[in-house]
């Protein structure tokens, strides 16, 4: 009986008898109709118990499915599977108990499934944090075509699933990766150099370089085939990540520490898709840790775990001892993408005499964060004098971030700003503009 509910049809249909019997004091006949209703609706629910608790052991199963992982910051979809073994149409009520990470405890799902008949329903997840996520049961309330109760299935046990950077947007950059695009994916980035080796003949697809047509083997096969070919020297490709408090700023749920993650994953999977070497390299204020870079098969799996452990901290990092670090450890001349917020010229300051002592042997692109309300409100026009100081507040530090930039081009340093949401695309697309002029 734990699993008995009874439905608000029922305590409507209750309702009414009691208005009907109530009025007899007023109507005496009311009385034998009152008695009557009362008689068929205990009736009716009889027969809905013994519809919904026959002898059958299994009515209704239902199973969650959610993959061995979500991915962070993504819309990842929840599947669940059903199947009414019941000999009439049914109606369900899901309640799936979502990891409190969520802050959702009101979540359900409604469908009607015919007798003998399975059902899919899906719905999307967007995690915000990295870490394990606690699924609890998935429950069931099943309806018979009467609708007076509703029986309780436990369908799905708890789980738990762990959520690492987010992996589905790797898809998207393989294209670009595999065919040097812009961003935009439309335009093919200009070869400068021409230290380039014979791959293969493929088919001509729109976004190839028409220089590279095969007219001799066009003409064997009846359509437009072409040359690949790939770079020569494979190049060491390190990103680094600051944890500092810095890093703990949030944007659209996610902290930029998760949005660096998400595009170091992206731009590291680029990486290895154009057969060079990958590795990471993330810093706080009393340690260096280093994934070496390399481009065996289960590389990107190292550097998977490796941001999946992450986390920032509320201190400054430590800029001297990275350049230590990278003077005793990086013995060949490679590219550094650093990930990294600075808000003030002063900040800056600090940090240079380190930053230029990097770029001396390697090269070295510094990456950090557009604020998109601040631009926002430096447009808006000001009606006010607090309004006036607002917009001249938010007008200072657009100044500071083109004055960083300024500062560290001056100096030879590499410079790339970009907004939360777009950072993966930008540094991909950064990535590969390097490459194409063989930068390093």
């Amino acid at each position: 009986m734990k699993n008995l509910f009874l439905t608000t049809r029922l305590y409507l249909a209750l309702a009414a008898c009691a208005v009907v019997l109530f009025s007899a004091w007023f109507w005496p006949w009311l009385m034998t109709v009152g008695g009557l209703g009362l008689i068929v609706l205990l009736l009716l629910a009889l027969t809905d118990w013994l519809l919904l608790f026959g002898k059958k052991s299994t009515h209704f199963t239902a199973r969650r499915i959610t993959g061995p992982r979500l991915s962070l910051g993504e819309e990842n979809t929840v599947m669940l599977e059903a199947h009414n073994h019941y000999s009439f149409p049914v109606k369900i009520k899901f309640i799936d108990e979502l990891p409190f990470q969520f802050q959702n405890r009101d979540f359900f799902l409604k469908a009607a499934i015919p007798p003998h008949a399975p059902a899919s329903l899906s719905y999307q997840l967007r995690p915000l944090t990295r870490g394990e996520y606690a699924f609890g049961r998935l429950l069931a309330y099943v309806k018979s075509p009467l609708g007076l109760l509703q029986r309780r299935f436990v369908t799905a046990p708890a789980e738990t699933v762990k959520v690492y950077p987010g992996f589905l947007q790797l898809r998207r950059y393989e294209l670009l990766a595999r065919a040097g695009l812009n961003q935009t994916g439309q335009q093919k980035i200009r070869r400068i150099s021409q230290s380039l080796e014979f791959e293969k003949i493929k088919e001509y697809v729109t976004g190839d370089d028409v220089r590279n047509i095969n007219w001799k083997a066009t003409a064997r096969q009846g359509s437009l085939m072409v040359n690949t070919f790939t770079d020569t020297r494979r190049q060491q490709v390190y990103c680094l990540i600051d944890k500092g408090r810095s890093m703990k700023a949030s944007f659209g749920g996610l902290t930029l520490l998760d949005y660096s993650i998400n595009a170091v994953l992206a731009t590291l999977h680029t990486v290895l898709l154009r057969n060079d070497m990958a590795g990471l390299i993330t810093f706080s204020h009393k340690k260096v840790e280093i994934v070496p870079a390399g481009n065996r098969r289960e590389q990107q799996q190292l550097l998977v775990e490796a941001l999946y452990r992450q986390e920032t901290d509320f201190m400054d990092p430590d800029y001297a001892g990275l350049s230590q670090k990278l003077f005793r450890t990086l013995n060949e001349r490679s590219l550094l993408l650093l990930f990294t917020d600075f808000d003030t010229i002063s900040g800056l300051q600090r940090q240079l005499p380190y930053l230029k002592q990097i770029a001396r042997k390697h090269l070295l692109c510094v990456i950090f964060f557009s604020n998109d309300l601040l631009e926002e409100m430096a447009k808006e026009p000001a009606d006010s004098l607090e309004e006036i100081y607002v917009r001249t507040i938010a007008a200072r530090f657009n100044y500071d971030k083109r004055q960083i930039i300024k500062e560290l081009r001056r100096h030879g340093i590499l410079a790339l700003i970009s907004s939360p949401a777009s950072l993966s695309t930008n540094v991909v697309n950064k990535y590969l503009e390097l490459k194409a002029r063989h930068a390093v």
